[in-house]
């Protein structure tokens, strides 16, 4: 292997024009890790944050883009023994996607799911990480603890958190209300399993909630807009229920708001990032995905859907179609 690698620059940030070919030094895995080199690499809100300058990446962490990759094992750490030189993987990983190479702790990659491409795999971890973690729970989150039975209010569900989100609460039994700006939308959603769909640009979907559950509100909501949202997620939510966060996309600081709900209806607030985690955490999640969630993908009930795939030298163009929200489903860079 050269000892240099091709991978995405972005300077000190900025608009998607930012971002350019730029030569490097070839990661070395440390002893935890493996190194991949990568043939495709999904890209993510998280990237067009950092590439703004909104988003640094964590100290230690790769100042490279990129959360999630696919790949072949090229080289492991002196402590890895799951994995070995020639592998097929994919990883959710700490930065560093955006190149010919990345490395990834052991414990957050795991194998193509039987049947699977380089393309497929690489649409995996960050989405399905962050809806496991925040959808299910983890050991170190509560999570919306959702559960057979119950319904789920999910925002943004045209997106790639959305569609792994519908369709996994539907592999494990919930009821699913999604939110999405179109009637195209909420076509797309329905066909991946939604048992509702509301246009948000001529529904509130407060009002339409409450009408769907005949008054009862939903288990749990899943939201990514944030401030706008707060005070109709809780009033969309039933006794007992749970409101997720996990974005701010409309924005963090909600004003004027009614708190009451909370306490009259005994609703949990929680939220979560993913890139902070410890290795061990984001373990814990990548265990409960190979047990409970990649034999759903390899029997089909479950399978990210991939919008649109840009070679590497047109990340920007990439990021501009993330930032136009025109999109349904995954967007995909490929390597090599």
């Amino acid at each position: 292997m050269s000892q240099t690698m091709t991978h995405i620059a972005h300077g000190a940030g900025g608009a998607a024009e930012v971002m350019v070919l730029a030569q490097g030094p070839r990661p070395t895995p440390a002893a935890d890790e493996v190194l991949i080199r990568v043939e495709a690499v999904g890209v993510n809100r998280p990237d067009v944050l950092q590439r703004s300058g909104a988003y640094p990446p964590p100290p230690g962490a790769s100042p490279i883009l990129g959360l999630e990759c696919a790949g072949e094992v090229v080289a492991v750490g002196a402590d890895v023994t799951a994995y070995k030189p020639g592998d097929k993987v994919c990883a959710l990983t700490n930065g560093g996607a955006y190149a010919e190479y990345c490395t990834a702790p052991a414990a957050q990659t795991l194998p193509w799911p039987r049947g699977y491409d380089a393309l497929a795999a690489a649409a995996l971890p960050e989405t399905f990480f962050t809806v496991w973690a925040n959808l299910f729970g983890t050991p170190h989150a509560t999570g919306g603890r959702l559960a057979a039975g119950e319904t789920v209010l999910i925002h943004g569900g045209s997106s790639g958190i959305g569609v792994a989100a519908i369709q996994l609460a539907k592999a494990f039994g919930a009821s699913v209300i999604t939110t999405v700006g179109s009637a195209a939308k909420c076509e797309a959603v329905q066909r991946f399993g939604a048992d509702h769909a509301i246009n948000y640009r001529e529904h509130d979907f407060a009002e339409e909630v409450k009408r769907i559950t005949g008054g009862k509100g939903v288990d749990v909501v899943l939201d990514m807009v944030g401030a706008p949202y707060f005070g109709r997620n809780l009033r969309s939510l039933r006794m007992d229920g749970r409101l997720v966060l996990i974005a701010f996309l409309g924005g963090e600081m909600a004003e004027n708001l009614d708190l009451r709900p909370i306490m009259l209806k005994r609703l949990t607030v929680t939220g979560s990032t993913m890139r902070p985690r410890t290795t061990a955490q984001k373990g814990e999640i990548a265990d409960a995905l190979r047990s409970k969630v990649w034999p759903l993908l390899e029997a089909g009930q479950c399978r990210p859907h991939i919008h649109a795939t840009f070679p590497l030298a047109e990340v920007a163009a990439a990021h501009a179609l993330m930032e136009s929200s025109q999109h349904i489903g995954k967007i995909m860079l490929t390597v090599g």
